[in-house]
């Protein structure tokens, strides 16, 4: 069965995002069958980069749960 997992955070944080979702692939055994991510508009919240406010950002993880 297919399932969907939908990760959230903010531009400067990229880094941090990125090690949450390889952790979660590692521990969960699924099979990612596709990942889809969005950066959005500049949102006027949240942590800065350099002048300008961090946009957020989304990722959306189709997968098959390990058998």
């Amino acid at each position: 069965m297919q399932k969907v997992r939908i990760f959230k955070s903010i531009e400067s944080e990229l880094a941090t995002m990125e090690n949450e979702i390889n952790k979660w692939i590692e521990a969960s055994g699924a099979k990612v069958i596709s990942m889809t991510g969005n950066i959005a508009a500049q949102t006027g919240k949240g942590g800065h980069i350099g002048a300008f406010s961090a946009s957020d950002v989304l990722v959306i993880l189709l997968y098959e749960e390990a058998s």
